[in-house]
């Protein structure tokens, strides 16, 4: 493997012939090294190929700008999501993330604790990511010394939520917005308070999840052929179709988004099954 590019002492990009351009980390690696050296294999400790050729730029950017070990505690932190949320990852985590863990260092020397807003609803939304997140904090405290509070743990989560997304697409913060005002919507209708930890009401914020991320795309289901099926899902719960009614009405009102037959369909069905299982009065 050649050197096509220096980034700092301890970092390097190479050309591997068999799986093209790569960076490669290790103590010295990079030392005294010009452009077309070959690489001292036995000093790689960590490889980086990151298919995503914007972020792979950045991810060299960032690679001058942060300390080699809090890349290290992100990698760390990454491949064990990966392990644990069993999906695939958008390449942005790993810019995300070191970036994210550099500030957040910065901040806390610095004794500045931001406050995570969204708390509460990370964690009833994106529950394995939040579990993931927590174990990121351990991680962080182990490897660099340094105790977060949970908050960061939900700062952590809505990275890799939105590293989950199509492409890292995602606007998270939009999503979980939207996914909390359906569901006051629901609350304040039947006046109930949810059971969160029920699968029903799991199911239900799921298919919110997705459905927003629809929204937030601008993308739909196409096929509307099923509308005598709504029909018939209507008939059979009144109560809960008048209640999606509101719904689209505010989404509508608001973000200009016509739900279709399908997505009525499948919103009410899921309103039957949290309102019947999934409820504490």
């Amino acid at each position: 493997m050649n050197i096509v590019r220096i980034l700092t002492n301890n970092a390097v990009v190479v050309d591997d012939i068999q799986n093209g351009e790569k960076i490669v980390c290790g103590k010295g690696i990079g030392y005294k090294k010009r452009i077309g050296d070959k690489v001292d294999e036995s000093l790689i400790n960590q490889v980086f190929c990151l298919q995503n050729s914007d972020m792979n730029m950045k991810f060299q950017e960032l690679l001058q700008d942060i300390p080699l070990e809090e890349i290290r505690v992100a990698d760390d932190i990454i491949q064990y999501a990966r392990k644990k949320l069993d999906r695939e990852l958008d390449d942005s985590i790993y810019v995300l993330l070191s970036d994210h863990i550099h500030m957040a260092l910065a901040r806390f020397l610095d004794g500045i604790l931001i406050k995570n807003a969204l708390l509460w609803d990370i964690k009833q939304f994106y529950r394995e990511e939040f579990e993931v997140s927590c174990h990121g904090l351990d991680i962080i405290e182990e490897k660099l010394g340094v105790r977060f509070p949970e908050d960061e743990a939900g700062f952590i989560a809505l990275h890799f939520a939105n590293a989950s997304m199509r492409g890292g697409s995602g606007d998270i913060h939009k999503i979980t917005a939207i996914m909390q005002e359906i569901l006051n919507i629901v609350k304040y209708t039947y006046r109930i308070d949810f059971d969160t930890e029920s699968v029903y009401y799991y199911r239900f914020i799921t298919h919110l999840k997705f459905f927003a991320q629809r929204m937030i795309m601008a993308t739909t289901y196409d096929d509307d052929k099923d509308t005598e099926l709504y029909q018939m899902v209507a008939e059979k719960y009144p109560n809960e179709t008048r209640c999606i009614e509101k719904i689209m009405g505010f989404i509508k009102k608001k973000y200009n988004y016509t739900l279709s037959c399908d997505e009525k369909m499948y919103l009410t069905i899921h309103l039957v099954r949290v309102i019947g299982k999934n409820i504490t009065a």
